[in-house]
């Protein structure tokens, strides 16, 4: 018993001692940690950060440019950050000129269609007056009868009349022109179309491609009231559908020296190539077609004044009367039928807008070789391989014909003789 009373203070101890390790265990293992000083006020971003770094390693390659996102938002919306070198802008700008540019070539399209349409409805409906009226001048004078000339008179008048507008608008030479201009426009759609695909475009770019819309625009106008180009001028010029580069930036292309030591595909033999291949498209190619251009220009004025006078020769006779009076109203009427097929039906304006066009095309590439000898950077110039490649094609020409022509062009400056072929051999 005694021992038993023994043991218990000793299992009470013990069992004392065992409960105060035990809730000393427990306390030790339900501690929560305090929380450390590292803040955690944007847990959101570091994880972020690590998401770009992922991505701009994706599959163990670099991107050539980091892709770099704003985390420091308090929404943390991710937008990308564009480059300072992005041309986004100009890139816009350039279609949106683009967009212009393939509208204009609908336009153009749509009104040349139109007034081709009024040459042959204009044309067939006076040669219809006007044989009627000389077959009806005709009949009355063989059976006089005062009903048949009063008709030839006012079919006449009425002949005269559209003559007179025909020949004032010359609707041959309006389609011609709107022809032209889808034509180059279409041109200028695809240099557009090739500076978006090779590179990134500059404000330059943007600037000289708009001078080159409102040009053509200048050039060849759509309406026909207080815009419409002079269709008998007083002297035959070539045809102008490109900025004109001032005597300014002229001056400053001569003042230039050169900047990098690379040529750029140049060569002195052929800037002297390039000089003679002008020369000759000066003297020869440009200077035909304004000889002929006049030509076609004097005679187009006789056959634009004669119709209309000889259809009033007609209208005056029949006020006289008598058979003699209907006789010569009969055989002017005949006359101005043929004048006027041979004018519009054989589209004689179309003939002058046609040499108009082509003495144009001359002068273009004249000013174009010209303006790239002058610059005297030659990094600032086209290649000049690809140029001469691009003047051969113009002109209808290999590159060994090309520079033959150019061998045959300073020969005969040295001679003093002229050169026994043009330029182009295309037209």
């Amino acid at each position: 018993m005694a021992a038993l009373q023994a043991s218990s203070p000793l299992v009470s101890s013990s069992s004392s001692s065992s409960g105060c390790s035990l809730k000393r265990t427990i306390a030790a293992s339900i501690h929560v940690p305090k929380p450390s000083k590292l803040s955690l006020a944007d847990p959101s971003a570091v994880i972020t950060r690590k998401l770009v770094k992922d991505l701009s390693t994706r599959n163990g390659y670099p991107f050539a440019e980091p892709l770099r996102m704003d985390v420091a938002r308090k929404d943390r919306v991710l937008e990308p950050r564009l480059s300072p070198n992005s041309s986004i802008d100009k890139t816009a700008k350039l279609y949106a000129i683009l967009e212009a540019v393939e509208d204009r070539v609908e336009m153009h399209d749509n009104i040349g269609e139109q007034r081709d349409n009024w040459n042959k409805l204009l044309l067939n409906s006076v040669n219809m007056m006007t044989l009627t009226a000389a077959t009806t001048a005709a009949m009355a004078g063989a059976a006089p009868a005062p009903s048949l000339r009063a008709c030839s008179a006012l079919l006449f008048t009425a002949a005269t009349g559209m003559s007179l507008v025909m020949s004032k608008i010359q609707p041959s030479q309006l389609a011609e022109e709107q022809r032209n201009a889808s034509r180059l426009f279409k041109q200028l759609q695809s240099e557009i179309k090739s500076i978006l695909a090779l590179r990134s475009p500059s404000e330059s770019d943007v600037k000289e491609t708009m001078a080159k819309v409102l040009a053509l625009d200048r050039a060849y106008p759509l309406p026909l009231l207080g815009a419409m180009l002079e269709k008998f001028p007083a002297k035959f010029e070539s045809a102008t559908w490109w900025p004109k580069v001032s005597n300014n930036h002229r001056q400053s292309r001569g003042l230039k020296t050169v900047t990098n030591n690379e040529r750029n595909g140049w060569s002195e033999d052929l800037e002297v190539e390039m000089r003679a291949i002008v020369q000759v498209l000066k003297n020869k190619d440009k200077q035909d077609y304004l000889r002929l251009g006049n030509l076609v220009l004097k005679l187009n004025k006789i056959l634009a004044i004669s119709a209309p006078l000889l259809t009033g020769i007609a209208v005056a006779s029949l006020a006289f009367g008598g058979s003699t009076a209907t006789t010569v109203a009969a055989i002017t009427g005949a006359m101005a039928a043929i004048i006027n097929g041979f004018e519009h039906g054989g589209q004689v304006g179309m003939v002058v807008e046609m040499y108009r066009n082509c003495a144009g095309f001359f002068g273009l590439m004249e000013e174009t070789i010209e303006a790239t000898l002058e610059e005297r950077d030659y990094i600032k110039r086209e290649n000049g391989e690809m140029f001469e490649m691009k003047v051969a094609m113009k002109l209808g020409r290999s590159l060994s014909q090309l520079r033959d022509l150019a061998r045959k062009s300073i020969a005969s400056c040295i001679e003093g003789t002229e050169v026994d072929e043009f330029g182009s051999k295309l037209f």
